[in-house]
């Protein structure tokens, strides 16, 4: 039986609807200018905003927009929090403007010595003042001391608390298979333990790991070529039924690849 499960990349962003073509799929993510900066969304296709929209309907493509990684409307530092809700609103507004299904975003963290609540109460406030028009879509990440979202007890407490928030109903979530894995959280309950935190699960980052679980190191690998069980990383995909975003390593080639290694193992 075929999977109606859409398999697409994460591409290079000056023209995503012949990167989508390239690859031979209806779904790709991208970023809107620099994932390290706080400059602002930059729309690179020669057609505008308007033209993107259009030439991806026309073709048939899904389009989503992670936000820049630099974005932590978690943090206690004013200096970085700030920004971070402003960077989030603009990125929101310019995937708006071309028409994406989503904005995916990091969870963040605290300092080492902060209470993990307040960064939980910081995601209200942001998740309040931000004018939601598409899908807010937060990831779990690998890493760091303080995170919010590697944990599922640490997404629990984001979870409470912006579900207090208005606006939450367009809130949603991404998982990532390498970051669970490099996280700590065991992959062959992920989905049925995070579905049973957040409710939902919007779109399946597949990655491969290059290191050990429980690593806390955030390094992708095309499928097969890292650490992470065949069968469980598929099922992982397979669980959650939702869109799929490969962040692999490589360009067109190597990601048919892995949508196709997807597939024979179930997807």
């Amino acid at each position: 039986m075929a999977s109606n499960i859409v398999i697409g990349a994460h591409v290079e962003q000056t023209d995503p609807v012949a990167e989508a073509t390239a690859r031979e799929t209806t779904l790709v993510q991208f970023f809107l200018g620099d994932p390290q900066g706080y400059k602002g969304p930059e729309v690179r296709y020669s057609g505008g905003p308007e033209g993107l929209r259009a030439d991806a309907e026309k073709a048939g493509v899904d389009l989503y927009v992670h936000a820049p990684y630099i974005v932590n409307v978690a943090t206690t530092n004013n200096r970085i929090r700030i920004p971070s809700r402003k960077l989030l609103q603009q990125h929101m507004d310019a995937a708006a403007s071309i028409g994406a299904k989503g904005l995916i975003v990091h969870g963040g963290h605290v300092n080492k010595d902060d209470d993990p609540a307040t960064g939980f109460d910081n995601w209200r406030k942001a998740v309040e003042a931000t004018d939601i028009k598409i899908p807010l879509l937060i990831e779990n990440t690998a890493g760091g001391d303080n995170a919010m979202t590697r944990q599922l007890d640490r997404i629990g407490g984001v979870w409470e608390a912006i579900s207090a928030a208005e606006g939450f109903e367009d809130v949603g979530f991404v998982l990532d298979t390498c970051h669970a894995w490099a996280g700590g959280i065991e992959l062959a309950s992920a989905v049925e333990k995070v579905r049973s935190i957040t409710g939902r699960i919007d779109l399946v980052h597949a990655n491969d790991s290059r290191d050990a679980f429980d690593s806390g190191a955030d390094r992708h690998a095309n499928f097969g070529a890292g650490q992470l069980d065949a069968d469980e990383f598929a099922g992982v995909v397979r669980d959650a039924g939702a869109p799929v975003v490969c962040e692999t390593p490589g360009g067109a080639e190597e990601h048919r690849a892995d949508f196709a290694w997807l597939r024979e193992h179930g997807v």
